[in-house]
């Protein structure tokens, strides 16, 4: 048995045997042309097909996955209509008077080894794109189909690189998984790999001789087992059956909606950290995502993140998400999250330090471009802005200020932005507890951070190990500060949640209910068993 680890794309489990993708691919060879006009005429007519051939790919992912998976192959059209792109075909054919396939091979390569070797993740995945695109146009020169094969019994794909094209193409039925040498997480193929609900792993260094070998994809530790022994088997086939018994718990409440017996309806939203945990989130029927923590978007670079990246991030989230609630919490580094490039001092009692709000208010510019962002990626989706750490009125106000700078810079520059985006306050101290009654009189809602509101209230660092057994997030006084802010929140019409850990603690779900909190955000796995509880409260 070999075990490889790669990547996880999307979880899961599969088993059964690899089918390597035969993508029927020859190679191009160089013909020299005599006729450059007619070899011209002749790479435009194949534009022209390929832009149909694309078109009538969209719609049909368009029926599968939706608009935003669906987004990918309108992006090729315009790849394929950049003048860039085609003006170095046209300029080869035209230099060299060599064959159009030769022109875009050439072209191809080029294209994409520029865009791999960028340091953004985002414009690296388009290199894949890029050779899709290629792909389909050489084909068609040819006169081949763009097609690929997977072979009649259901299998683990096993590739090279999954371009967009090829995931829709393949026969669903015969699809167990998807298994990549290259590609990344932030990639076209990836998102709809995720959003086709099948496991999916990159970065897996497999053998040239997998084909038709029995294989186990265990898309939750992102490893694959290739010719796996007995024990192994039945390990993962007992997986797979609690796999199967937590879907039949999802198909009987999926669509049903989070409301009391009595009728009070909370709304049962996700936490996220990017692009990939939405997945989970619409796998496990969140309403909603109310907490996407931007600050993994930082944690993840060697520097700042620019504003389209940002936005298109923001902007593939609302997408995936198809109307429902996305709430984005605005940069929440310091203490515990550490940036380098932000060249933060260090401090004694970081936890009460230069953190969240605070750095945004200090570093204005690096704020501006995140509220860029998410304003403009709020034109795609139902939006919402969160600030972090607010212990003032002052603040809110100040916050609100720079909000309307950027509303008229992006206006003046003729940028699209959706004006009347909700901005909410995190309640993570006493002090916001306090003044609740006030601050609900300038936010649109509240959501409670209950980790550092109960490390503030007990004066207890919840990254202390030492004094863990002190660490009560059940606390009387924790329990009653939430209460007080939904109450205060209600008196000015506006609603509360929790976002917090304790949001997820099934023993307090109904005293929450109880308490009048409008809403609970949790990670993705604990949204059915708290959907269950509260529709068996009376």
């Amino acid at each position: 048995m070999i075990k490889l680890q790669g990547k996880t794309v999307f979880a899961g489990i599969a088993i059964g045997p690899a089918a390597v993708l035969e993508k029927k691919d020859s190679p191009v060879k160089r013909e020299h042309v005599d006729n450059v006009e007619a070899e011209l005429l002749r790479l435009e007519q194949a534009r022209e097909r390929v832009l149909l051939e694309l078109a009538e790919l969209y719609e049909r992912a368009l029926s599968q996955v939706g608009e935003s998976g669906a987004e990918v192959f309108g992006v090729h059209q315009m790849m394929l209509e950049d003048e860039d792109y085609s003006g170095s075909i046209k300029n080869i054919i035209e230099s060299e008077k060599v064959n159009a396939e030769y022109a875009a091979a050439v072209t191809g390569d080029n294209f994409s080894e520029m865009f791999e070797s960028m340091d953004d993740e985002y414009m690296k995945a388009r290199a894949a794109d890029i050779k899709d695109i290629t792909e389909r146009l050489i084909k068609t020169l040819s006169g081949k189909k763009s097609s690929v094969e997977t072979g009649d019994v259901a299998s683990v794909i096993i590739a090279e690189d999954l371009t967009p094209g090829e995931t829709v193409q393949l026969d669903k039925s015969k699809v167990l998984a998807f298994v990549a040498w290259y590609g990344s997480t932030n990639s076209c193929a990836a998102i709809l790999a995720r959003t086709l609900n099948v496991p999916a792993l990159i970065g897996v260094d497999y053998p040239e001789d997998i084909d038709k070998k029995p294989v186990i994809v265990d898309g939750n530790e992102g490893a694959l087992y290739i010719d796996p022994d007995e024990e192994t088997i039945k390990k993962y086939e007992s997986l797979k059956e609690a796999e199967k018994a937590k879907k039949q718990m999802l198909a009987e409440l999926k669509g049903k909606p989070t409301e009391t017996r009595g009728g009070r309806r909370i709304k049962l939203y996700a936490n996220i950290g990017g692009v990939s945990d939405v997945a989970y989130a619409l796998q496990n029927d969140a309403e909603g995502i109310g907490l996407f923590r931007s600050e993994f978007l930082y944690l993840s670079k060697e520097d700042y993140p620019d504003e389209e990246e940002q936005f298109q991030v923001y902007k593939i989230v609302l997408q995936n998400m198809a109307g429902k609630k996305v709430i984005i919490r605005t940069l929440d580094i310091g203490a515990d999250k550490k940036i380098d490039y932000f060249k933060l001092d260090e401090e004694e009692n970081p936890a009460m330090g230069f953190r969240a709000i605070r750095i945004c208010l200090e570093m204005p510019e690096i704020f501006k471009t995140q509220l860029r962002a998410i304003f403009r990626a709020g034109v795609y989706g139902n939006a919402a802005v969160m600030y972090p750490m607010i212990i003032s009125v002052e603040e809110l106000r100040e916050i609100k200020s720079i909000v309307e700078e950027v509303k008229a810079e992006l206006s003046e520059q003729g940028i699209p932005f959706k004006p009347d985006i909700e901005q909410g306050i995190m309640i993570e101290t006493p002090a916001a507890v306090m003044i609740s009654d006030l601050l609900a009189k300038e936010a649109d809602f509240f959501s409670i951070g209950t980790n550092d509101l109960t490390q503030y209230t007990l004066a207890i660092d919840r990254q202390n190990s030492k004094i863990d057994r002190f660490y009560d997030p059940h606390h009387e006084a924790v329990l009653r500060m939430i209460e007080t802010v939904v109450k205060n929140a209600h008196a000015e019409g506006i609603w509360a949640g929790i976002c917090g850990e304790l949001g997820a603690d099934v023993s307090l779900t109904e005293r929450f209910v109880e308490m009048g909190v409008d809403e609970l955000s949790v990670s993705p796995t604990f949204i059915l068993p708290i959907r269950k509880i509260i529709r068996n409260i009376e």
